[in-house]
C-alpha cells in the first residue's frame, strides 16, 4: 500500500460525503476535474473533484475486475470503521487545543501513529467529521473550535440528541396510548421509569414525555416541550383534548383531571404560596403592631357552612325616626399588603379565588387571607367599616367609610339565619337584616333592577379518579337571609362607586351600560321568565369610568366587598384605605388604568374555569344517570327548542319534532339524555315526554 495520494487517478481509493455519511469509492476515470467512481454497492456515480475528501489512497495498479474492486473497497471500509471506533476526537481536540488553529486529518493521525497510512488517516477524518462540536471541516483542513464554543456546541448537541430520543420514543408511545384510549385497553409500561436517569445522567425519557404532555395541556408555546409536542402529535387525531386523553391513558393524571387550570395558568391549592413565607411573617408582625381595641358592636357574618374566607359582617339597628343604621365590616387585607411585590404579582395573576365542586383554591395565601384577615368569630380583625344611614324606605342618606378593628360575635349560615326568623323579635339582627334587605331590593327594582332568583344546586363529589360519583343536591331556600346578605353587598359596592365619583378617587367599576325594557325589572323565578330576561342582558365590563350597572340598578358600582376573594376588590379597598389614612389614593387613574387590561384578562380566564368546571361535573352526573328521567321546561321555541333543566340549572337544545307541534314557554317535559361527553360539552336528548 502507498501513502496518501495528492492527485487520485484510476485505481485509487477515495472517500466522499453523501447524506452526512462517508462513502468509500474506486476511481474509474478522471476527466476535466470530474471523477467517475465505482461504489462498494456496485453502482457508479460521477462527482466533481471538490467532493472528494482530502485523504485519497491507496492507489492500486494493474487491472481489477469489478468483483475484485468491490472486495477491496469493502475491506478498506471495514478496516477504517474498526480503526475509527478506537479514535476519540475529543482527545485529539485536547491535544491540539491552544497549539494550532487548523490542521489536516493526516496531522491529527500523526498524533496517534507514526507514519499513518491512508486507512488510519481516513479513520481519523471520519471521526472528526462526526464531531461537529469540536471541529469544522474547511477542505482540506479542520478548524479547531475554542473551548467556550466547544462547551456551548456540546451542550446544544446533547440537547438535540435528548430531544431526538424523546421524539422517537414519544411517537411510538403516544400512538399506542391513543389506541389504548380508543379501545379501552391497559396502557403500556414504559421501559424507563419516570425518575430513572438516562445514560447521560439526565432525567429519563419517560419523565420528559410526561413533561411534554403537561406542557401541551397548558397550551405552552415557545418552550422545548412545546416544540417536541408539535413534532410528536403529527399523525395523531386532531382532538383539542388529545394531551389530556393521552395523559389519562398513561396514568400521568387521573380521570376528571382539570386541565383547564393548566391552560389558564392557575395554580390550584396553596402550595404556590410557600416561597412567600417570609412576606407573610412580616405582614403578621406589622399587623400585630397596628392592632387596637375592637369596636363594641356585635357584628354577624352570614355565609355557607363550608366558607372559610369570611370577608363581610354586619350590624344593623333601627334609628329613632324609623330608619336604619347599617354598619358593614369588610375584611381589610390591604392594610399590610405590599403592592408591586413578587407576592402581589403572583396574586394579581390568580385574580380571584376558585370555588369548584372538588374544592376551593384561595386567591390569597391561606396563611395571610384566612389566618390574618378572615372575620372569624371572636377574633379581633381589622376592617373597613362602611357606616350607612338609611331612611325608613331603605334609601341611602349617607355613607362614611373608616378603618376600625372589629370582633365578629357570630359566624352563622343562611340556613341558621332563616330558621331564626320566625322567633326573632322585630328589632333583632335577623329580623332587621331581612327587613332592610327586602326594602333595598324593592327600591332597586323600582330603579329598573333585574333579579333572577333560581336554585343554586350543590354538586357533591364522592370518591377519587375514575371512581368519582357525582350527586346534585338542592338546599332549602333561604329567601330572607340571601336577600339580606346580597342586598347589603350591593349597597356597599354601589355606595363605594358613588363615594369614589364624589371624591375623585379612581376605582375599578363593574359596568353594564345598557337600556333594558321597562317590563324587565322585577324578581323572576320561573325558568322561562329567567331565560327571557337574561337574554336581554349584556356582559359586564371592568373600567375606571363610573357608569350605570343596569341589571343591578346602580349608577356606579365599584366592588370592594370581597377583598379576600377578588383582586379588583382588593385594589379598590386599597384606594379607599389610602385616602382615609393619607388623604390621597394609592394610584392615580393613569396608573390604575395600566393595571386594568391584564387584570381584566386574568379575571376572565379564572371566570372561564369557574363557569365551565361545574358544568363538566353536571355532565358527568348525567352520564352516570343515563337511564333517569329529568324534568325540563321549554324556554325558547325554534327549529331547535331550548329546554331548561331547572333542578340542575342547565340548558339543552332539542329538535322541534321530538317535542310535538305546539311549543310554548313554560311547557313541562320529562327527558332522557344520551351521548353525554363532559369533556367536549356534548349533551343530547334521547327521548322527551310532555308532562
Amino acid at each position: 500500500m502507498s501513502s496518501l495520494v495528492r492527485y487520485p487517478g484510476p485505481g485509487c481509493v477515495v472517500e466522499f460525503l453523501h447524506g452526512n455519511r462517508t462513502n468509500v469509492a474506486w476511481v474509474l476515470a478522471e476527466q476535466s476535474g470530474r471523477y467517475r467512481l465505482l461504489l462498494a454497492n456496485r453502482r457508479e456515480t460521477k462527482l466533481p473533484a471538490a467532493r472528494i475528501l482530502p485523504w485519497a489512497g491507496p492507489a492500486y495498479g494493474g487491472e481489477h475486475s469489478r468483483e475484485e474492486v468491490v472486495d477491496i473497497l469493502t475491506r478498506h471500509d471495514q478496516e477504517r470503521e474498526a480503526l475509527a471506533a478506537g479514535v476519540d476526537p475529543a482527545e485529539l481536540w485536547e491535544l491540539a487545543q491552544g497549539d494550532v488553529a487548523r490542521a489536516s486529518a493526516e496531522w491529527f493521525a500523526s498524533l496517534l501513529w507514526d507514519d499513518p497510512g491512508p486507512d488510519r488517516v481516513a479513520a481519523v477524518g471520519r471521526r472528526m467529521l462526526e464531531q461537529k462540536s469540536h471541529f469544522k471541516f474547511q477542505p482540506p483542513d479542520f478548524d479547531i473550535h475554542p473551548r467556550d464554543k466547544v462547551e456551548a456546541r456540546t451542550a446544544e448537541l446533547e440537547t438535540q440528541q435528548r430531544r431526538e430520543r424523546v421524539v422517537g420514543a414519544g411517537q411510538s408511545l403516544f400512538r399506542e396510548l391513543w389506541d389504548c384510549h380508543v379501545k379501552g385497553r391497559q396502557a403500556p409500561v414504559f421501559p424507563q421509569g419516570p425518575d430513572e436517569p438516562d445514560e447521560q445522567g439526565e432525567h429519563g425519557t419517560a419523565q420528559a414525555l410526561r413533561a411534554v404532555l403537561m406542557a401541551a395541556m397548558a397550551e405552552e408555546t415557545g418552550t422545548p416541550e412545546a416544540a417536541i409536542w408539535a413534532t410528536i402529535k403529527k399523525g395523531l387525531p386532531e382532538d383539542p383534548h388529545l394531551p389530556l386523553l393521552l395523559a389519562q391513558a398513561w396514568g400521568v393524571v387521573p380521570e376528571h383531571y382539570n386541565a383547564q387550570l393548566l391552560a389558564e395558568g392557575y395554580a390550584w391549592g396553596d402550595a404556590w404560596s410557600e416561597p412567600f413565607a417570609a412576606d407573610i411573617t412580616a405582614a403578621r408582625q406589622r399587623l400585630a403592631e397596628l392592632a387596637r381595641d375592637p369596636d363594641p358592636e356585635p357584628y354577624v357574618s352570614v355565609d355557607s357552612a363550608t366558607t372559610r374566607d369570611i370577608d363581610d359582617a354586619f350590624f344593623v339597628t333601627r334609628t329613632p325616626g324609623g330608619g336604619y343604621r347599617l354598619r358593614l365590616a369588610l375584611a381589610c387585607p390591604a392594610l399590610t399588603w405590599d403592592f408591586g411585590s413578587p407576592l402581589d404579582r403572583a396574586v394579581r395573576e390568580r385574580a380571584s379565588s376558585l370555588y369548584l365542586p372538588e374544592g376551593t383554591s384561595h386567591m390569597l395565601p391561606e396563611a395571610y387571607g384566612l389566618a390574618l384577615y378572615s372575620l372569624d368569630q371572636g377574633q379581633p380583625r381589622p376592617a373597613l367599616v362602611m357606616d350607612c344611614a338609611l331612611d325608613a324606605e331603605g334609601a341611602l342618606e349617607s355613607m362614611h367609610p373608616r378603618l376600625a378593628w372589629v370582633r365578629v360575635a357570630e359566624n352563622t349560615t343562611y340556613e341558621a339565619l332563616e330558621a331564626a326568623l320566625p322567633a326573632a323579635g322585630p328589632d333583632s339582627q335577623p329580623a332587621l337584616a331581612v327587613e332592610l334587605g327586602l326594602k333595598l331590593r324593592a327600591r332597586r327594582i323600582l330603579g329598573g333592577a333585574v333579579v333572577v332568583d333560581r336554585p343554586d344546586p350543590d354538586i357533591v363529589l364522592a370518591g377519587q379518579g375514575a371512581q368519582t360519583r357525582v350527586d346534585i343536591v338542592l338546599h332549602p331556600a333561604c329567601p330572607g337571609a340571601q336577600a339580606a346578605v346580597s342586598e347589603f353587598m350591593i349597597l356597599a359596592n354601589s355606595a363605594a362607586g358613588s363615594w369614589g365619583r364624589e371624591h375623585g378617587v379612581a376605582l375599578i367599576h363593574r359596568t353594564q351600560d345598557i337600556t333594558l325594557p321597562g317590563d324587565a325589572a322585577g324578581v323572576w323565578t320561573t325558568p322561562e321568565d329567567a331565560h327571557r330576561v337574561v337574554r336581554l342582558m349584556a356582559p359586564t365590563c371592568q373600567e375606571l369610568t363610573p357608569r350605570r350597572h343596569a341589571t343591578i340598578g346602580a349608577e356606579a358600582y365599584a366592588p370592594l366587598t370581597s377583598p379576600l376573594r377578588r383582586y379588583a376588590d382588593l385594589a379598590n379597598m386599597a384606594q379607599v384605605l389610602h385616602v382615609l389614612e393619607r388623604g390621597a389614593p394609592l394610584w392615580a387613574a393613569e396608573e390604575l388604568g395600566r393595571m386594568l387590561p391584564h387584570l381584566t384578562a386574568r379575571t376572565e380566564a379564572v371566570g372561564r374555569i369557574q363557569r365551565f368546571r361545574p358544568r363538566y361535573w353536571k355532565l358527568v352526573y348525567f352520564r352516570q344517570n343515563r337511564k333517569e328521567q329529568f324534568e325540563a321546561v321549554a324556554v325558547e321555541d325554534g327549529q331547535l327548542v331550548t329546554l331548561a333543566l331547572p333542578r340542575e340549572q342547565l340548558y339543552v337544545r332539542v329538535p322541534r319534532q321530538m317535542l310535538g307541534d305546539k311549543i310554548y314557554p313554560g311547557q313541562r317535559f320529562l327527558v332522557r339524555l344520551h351521548k353525554v361527553n363532559p369533556l367536549t360539552n356534548e349533551l343530547r336528548v334521547a327521548e322527551a315526554w310532555e308532562q
